[in-house]
């Protein structure tokens, strides 16, 4: 993790703030919420990837099946070689 820093003030609900104060000590809290938004927006980047990578092969669908009836007769071509 960068050693560069800023310092934020943030607002929690209390059961959080609390959920938090279990989970971590007074002078590792930083580390904890950091660590925490990391995982949370390396997972947000990958549904953000997923979902544009879904959304071109739905747009590239079509095009891919004409590719394969162009080729259609030539990949069944001494087929009955094998």
């Amino acid at each position: 993790m960068s050693t560069e820093t800023v310092r934020l003030n943030i607002t929690l609900p209390i059961a959080i703030a609390k959920e938090l104060n279990q989970a971590a000590p007074p002078r590792k809290r930083s580390q904890f919420i950091a660590e925490a938004i990391k995982q949370r927006v390396v997972r947000k980047n990958k549904e953000t990837l997923e979902a544009l990578l879904a959304e071109g092969y739905q747009e590239r669908r079509n095009e891919a099946l004409e590719i394969t009836k162009d080729f259609e007769s030539i990949d069944l071509e001494h087929w009955d070689d094998y």
